[in-house]
């Protein structure tokens, strides 16, 4: 299958085939609901703090420029960016994390997994033609969305999805550049929510070299740690930081030749689009250095416990009773297990419609 193939017949317009699939991906319910999903704090915790749309908006924007650099196709890059969190459930990986458990509970052992959750919303979930469910989106697309996260081979990955996708490949590397994109995005404005929130201070975090590099560039500006312009201009210095390093460290990897470059680098092969080792080293320490004063403080902790009580509540009772659901997801356990729907229906609710449903059915108005 070619890069730009659909499983569908598509009647040509005036926008190239990518361009196509990113303004199928923008006009989808998934797409708009994610303004309401957590990225890291609870959607109603403030107007400031990123949601996985303003997330998503960032990392479009910043692996277009990563794109542009390395000669590869923008829009394509773009598009995956923007479809690559479509299958998040409400209140970020916990919601994930806590209905995977339940599913594997009733003996599910594929679970759920979100990077699959967003392939199945392009190819199954959303409904927009009477022909065929889904979105009817490229090879490319549906490949980076399937694959933009290491490793790729998974347990629920059927033998239809390594014929079609190629597990044994890397994916293309409009689809490696969203992976180190997202990386990018969510490590710089995790540290601006963070410090906005006053649950995480400069002085926290300067132990890390990389902070400390770019932290030492924003005061030769004259501008102070504490400052709302520092911690601006921090954020800007560290995802152009980021970004120029991996555009230079990656150039030499690229094949000269096609913009986009579909099942030609084995999994054995290194992957082309990297940090250099050093600064490799450093972001994954500053990764975790978040994870211990960030991602673990004690108001975070208290409002993803109470997202996953909400999730694991909704799945109990949506299981006893089918009839808390929509009519278009009852429908569907006619032919597909009842638990798969549940996870479907609670995967795409934003974190206010959780709540309310929750308090809803639990008498908690």
């Amino acid at each position: 299958m070619h890069c730009t193939d659909r499983f569908h017949p598509a009647i040509p317009d005036f926008r190239d085939p990518f361009a196509r699939d990113r303004d199928r991906v923008i006009h989808t319910s998934s797409f708009r609901r994610l303004e309401y999903k957590t990225q890291v704090f609870i959607n109603h915790e403030g107007d400031y703090f990123r949601t996985r749309l303003t997330h998503s908006l960032e990392v479009s924007q910043i692996a277009r420029a990563i794109a542009n650099a390395l000669g590869c196709h923008e829009t394509l890059a773009e598009t995956i960016a923007l479809a690559h969190d479509l299958g998040h459930t409400p209140f970020g990986h916990v919601g994930g994390d806590t209905l995977d458990a339940s599913l594997r509970a009733d003996g599910n052992l594929h679970g759920f997994e979100h990077n699959f959750q967003s392939f199945r919303v392009v190819t199954k979930l959303e409904k927009r033609y009477a022909q065929f469910d889904g979105l009817n989106l490229t090879f490319a697309t549906l490949e980076g969305i399937l694959k933009h996260s290491y490793p790729y081979r998974k347990p629920f990955l059927t033998e239809w999805h390594d014929e079609t996708f190629g597990l044994d490949y890397h994916p293309s590397i409009e689809a490696m550049i969203v992976d180190h994109a997202d990386e990018i995005a969510y490590i710089s404005h995790d540290i601006d929510d963070g410090i906005e929130h006053g649950l995480i201070s400069f002085e926290d975090i300067l132990e890390n070299e990389l902070v400390a590099y770019i932290d030492e560039k924003v005061r030769r500006e004259g501008l102070q740690r504490g400052t709302e312009l520092h911690r601006y201009r921090f954020v800007g210095m560290l995802i152009s930081h980021l970004v120029t390093e991996l555009i230079r460290s990656s150039r030499s990897g690229i094949p000269a030749k096609g913009r986009v470059l579909c099942r030609t680098i084995p999994v054995s092969e290194p992957i082309p689009v990297r940090f250099d080792p050093e600064l490799a080293t450093r972001i994954k320490q500053l990764k975790k250095l978040l994870m211990v004063k960030l991602y673990r403080h004690e108001r975070i902790v208290s409002k993803m416990h109470a997202g996953k009580e909400c999730i694991r509540k909704l799945y109990a009772a949506l299981k006893e009773d089918i009839h808390l659901m929509p009519e278009r997801y009852k429908s569907r356990l006619h032919t597909e297990k009842k638990e798969r729907v549940i996870a479907d229906f609670i995967a795409e609710m934003s974190d206010r419609y959780a709540l309310m449903r929750y308090r809803e059915i639990y008498g908690l108005m």
